[in-house]
């Protein structure tokens, strides 16, 4: 990841990640995976609703996220059990979205490493 943090600043780009953690949670994965890039938090999914990106989960997979300590009311700050679809969005220099990769499936998400390949097929 540090590679492609680094040939993203070579291009004059940047990579930064959104979350609907709460900002300590995310510090916390900053350290432990000793990111390079930012992590902005996106506190009650606003952004990603006005995207259309997000979805509530179901009570049965709510569940199944508290045996696994994975309790969105406390990492996300909110009661509503609401997550993003992951997703890539590349922005040009004017903020115009140039390229969207979204799945409903979660297990699908985006590869890092096309970035730099979605950037030279832009250009």
């Amino acid at each position: 990841m540090q590679a492609i943090v680094a040939d993203l600043e070579h291009r004059g780009a940047q990579l930064v990640v959104i979350s609907p953690q709460l900002e300590k949670y995310s510090r916390q994965a900053v350290r432990k995976h000793h990111l390079s890039f930012s992590v902005l938090s996106d506190r009650g999914n606003t952004v990603a609703s006005q995207f259309g990106l997000t979805h509530i989960l179901p009570d049965e997979l709510k569940a199944l996220h508290d045996e696994w300590g994975m309790n969105l009311e406390r990492f996300n700050g909110d009661r509503s059990w609401t997550l993003p679809l992951p997703g890539r969005f590349i922005l040009d220099r004017q903020g115009t979205i140039i390229h969207v990769d979204v799945h409903p499936d979660y297990t699908k998400r985006p590869e890092p490493t096309d970035i730099i390949g979605i950037l030279k097929s832009k250009r």
